[in-house]
């Protein structure tokens, strides 16, 4: 277990060695007939083993420190300590708080590193090593992908946690994964309407893009809807995640003739980004007879946390918000701000939920076998869980739920308090037709890892 595993098992977190070996070891022929011996890392103990797999290194590290305190929280609930959280508030809910089918739940964790390569590997030991049965985490699109593809060929359920690229459930789905996250096709309808009332229809945009799939996937959904209101592309030019210095590629945008500047950046490179983008003066200036404008497409706490008063009044989206009113958000709120200090990020939320949605569809199915989780999965309606009723759709593993606009709050009480809804975008607003992202899910047929 690496070095950052043993920090986190001092802290309290429960650590188990590999239990998968009696599955493996069993001979396929002695087990054909048992419907659940033929899947990959089948619980024989009293414990199940979930994996973990988030940022602990990297330019995302911020989320995912939160995304284990999440995850900490989710396995104390399902097994019935604390205050269970969101397992008051879910709907349906066939958990009980003793586990999962009677399986005390056991966790071990990986470093992805924000790199797809460290993360399959961290992946691939839990799921060879330590019989994880299911694998979740992450806080990159590119990572997301490239581990969602590792569990769908051995045979384990991937819960995708923070990845906002349209091609995780588009044109690389998978059967064995499921994205609780919104898309940037969703953070584009959302924002149109947002960005026509308060920017108008004629602006030149100047757009900053993370060079890997998520920003690619980013740019495009947000230049498909500023071009749709009659907004211009001015350039769009590709930065290297994790750069930290952006003034090479800021400094052309102020002689370009753009009026608006798209950072289509996550993390720390979001934060750096626009830090040096105001300080360059970018948003004291006029352009074209308007006032300079910045967006950011996708927003978190955490960036916001970092780049302090530099977001006021600026637009962008998030999944979800700790100041959300509805039971579920409330609870969660409550319940990870008692045991840790301060208020959840849209990561920790997301891991959070998606941990008991796997756990409640195995309940359901009565089952580990992951044929029938999926299955159980497909289709599944809840709420409670924040945004509102939401929906697992069957033919993409996309979940469907509210969307929040969000901008920099001018008016701040706290470091927690620096982003205000201005909208809960509905559902029926951001839905499309999963044709249009491409991508076959394959078969959902059990496999022996």
């Amino acid at each position: 277990m690496s070095e950052s595993n043993s920090r986190f098992t001092r802290r309290g977190v429960l650590k188990t060695g590999a239990i998968g070996g009696a599955a493996l070891a069993a001979p396929t022929f002695f087990v054909r007939g048992a419907h659940a011996a033929d899947f990959c890392n089948m619980p024989t103990g009293s414990t199940v083993t979930l994996g973990f797999n988030v940022p602990q290194t990297g330019a995302y590290a911020d989320e995912g420190a939160d995304e284990l305190l999440a995850y900490q929280l989710a396995v104390e609930h399902l097994n019935g300590e604390g205050d269970g959280g969101m397992l008051n508030t879910m709907q349906p809910k066939s958990l009980k708080g003793n586990g999962v089918l009677g399986k005390k739940v056991a966790y071990v964790t990986g470093d992805t590193q924000t790199k797809s390569d460290a993360a399959r590997a961290s992946a691939k030991r839990m799921i060879e090593k330590d019989g994880a049965i299911m694998i979740t985490g992450g806080s990159s699109s590119g990572v997301a992908i490239a581990v969602q593809s590792l569990c769908h060929d051995v045979g384990v359920i991937f819960m995708a946690g923070l990845t906002h690229s349209n091609d995780t459930t588009g044109k690389d789905k998978r059967a064995y994964g499921f994205r609780h996250f919104f898309n940037t096709d969703m953070s584009g309808a959302a924002l149109g309407p947002v960005l026509e009332k308060n920017m108008g229809k004629e602006r030149n945009a100047y757009h900053l893009t993370a060079d890997y799939t998520w920003g690619w996937s980013q740019e495009g959904s947000i230049k498909a809807t500023t071009e749709a209101l009659g907004w211009k592309t001015t350039a769009a030019v590709r930065t290297p995640l994790g750069a930290g210095d952006f003034s090479q590629y800021i400094t052309p945008v102020l002689n370009s003739g753009a009026d608006v500047l798209v950072l289509n950046h996550y993390g720390k490179d979001m934060v750096n980004s626009l830090t040096q983008a105001v300080q360059f003066g970018l948003r004291d200036k006029q352009v074209n007879g308007k006032n300079f404008e910045i967006i950011v497409p996708l927003y978190s706490r955490l960036m916001a946390q970092g780049a302090g008063k530099n977001i006021a009044g600026i637009y962008g989206t998030t999944n979800w918000n700790w100041s959300l009113q509805d039971e579920g958000s409330k609870q969660f709120v409550k319940s990870f701000g008692a045991k840790y200090g301060f208020p959840p990020s849209q990561a920790a939320h997301t891991c959070y939920v998606q941990t008991l949605l796997y756990a409640d569809a195995v309940e359901r199915a009565g089952t580990f076998s992951p044929p029938e989780v999926i299955k159980t999965l497909e289709g599944h309606k809840f709420d409670g869980m924040g945004n509102g009723p939401t929906e697992y759709r069957a033919a993409d593993h996309q979940c469907f739920k509210k969307v929040l606009v969000v901008k920099g709050n001018e008016n701040a009480t706290s470091k927690f308090d620096l982003l205000k809804v201005e909208q809960e975008v509905p559902v029926q607003q951001i839905t499309y037709d999963p044709a249009k992202l491409g991508g076959e899910l394959g078969s959902s047929a059990a496999k022996k890892c």
